[in-house]
């Protein structure tokens, strides 16, 4: 019992965050693909998720699936590992318990997870979108490290932070919609349930987590998604990417959110299981 308590005061380590997440991004990259497929799609060709999925299909097989894995893995390492390291090491210096802290904590390593995780988010977007584009356009990058070189190389540096504002703006959100909320009905329910630290709690806690950050996300994330697959010159700023959404009607700020939720969610429960048994087996005692 004694080694028990011990493990659940345990402090998670700098590199679990990213680490977790990218395992659980291989499981949920398929409904990210989707995602970002349904997000991307305009006027005319608007097809079916079953379409979509059919089309990926044909075009790639089973490994179709998982266009722009690589790049997948690259944005959990850097943006992922960034938010959670910096969020658990603000603890330290303000009342954790409190609501307000939370927040401003998951703001603080949001603004910065956010800037460090805009390249590899750009190069997934490009790379998960490019089989459903004509021939003639797809960018074919090889790997996160090719995109990022032509990225830089045929549209320049800057290019590599295309869409900064709305990527940044998700992860303060996606942060204060799952890591803060996740401490926050962590913490209401074992106030009001009495569930000690371990799977059921775990379980129960980053379901709610990951509705949470989906429905407070998905807005931004279209955004996002639009004007980071956009080529140059489609349009004059991020307002026009908005404009454009919300000219096909503002439920088209939710388009894709099914496979979202479906993506998000799991991802959010794999992420935070894991994150919670690599603490509670891995992670170091407070003051050592």
């Amino acid at each position: 019992m004694s080694d028990n308590n011990a493990n659940s005061k345990r402090l998670p380590r700098w590199w679990s965050g990213g680490v977790c997440s990218a395992l659980a991004v291989t499981a949920t990259h398929p409904l990210d693909l989707i995602k970002v497929q349904l997000q991307t799609q305009s006027g005319a060709d608007r097809k079916s998720v079953g379409e979509i999925m059919g089309n990926i299909y044909r075009q790639g097989g089973f490994l179709g699936f998982y266009n722009g894995i690589s790049a997948s893995w690259f944005r959990q390492l850097t943006y992922t590992t960034s938010r959670f390291a910096l969020y658990e090491w603000g603890k330290q210096f303000v009342d954790a318990s409190q609501v307000s802290s939370k927040v401003g904590l998951a703001i603080f390593a949001g603004v910065l997870g956010g800037c460090v995780g805009v390249p590899g988010d750009v190069v997934t977007v490009r790379m998960q979108n490019d089989a459903k584009m004509p021939p003639e356009s797809r960018r074919n990058y090889k790997h996160v490290f090719d995109g990022l070189y032509r990225i830089q190389k045929e549209e320049g540096v800057s290019s590599l932070f295309r869409g900064a504002v709305p990527a940044v703006t998700r992860a303060i959100v996606l942060t204060i919609g799952t890591n803060a909320a996740y401490d926050q009905v962590k913490q209401m329910l074992q106030s009001a349930t009495g569930m000690t630290d371990g799977l059921p709690l775990h379980f129960a806690t980053s379901t709610l987590a990951g509705c949470i950050g989906t429905v407070m996300t998905q807005p931004i994330d279209v955004i996002k998604t639009t004007y980071m697959n956009a080529k140059p010159g489609q349009f004059d700023g991020i307002g026009a990417a908005v404009v454009s959404i919300a000219k096909q009607g503002p439920l088209a700020f939710y388009k894709g959110f099914i496979p979202a939720l479906m993506r998000v969610s799991p991802n959010t429960i794999i992420t935070f299981m894991l994150y919670e048994q690599a603490r509670m087996r891995f992670g170091k005692l407070p003051n050592n």
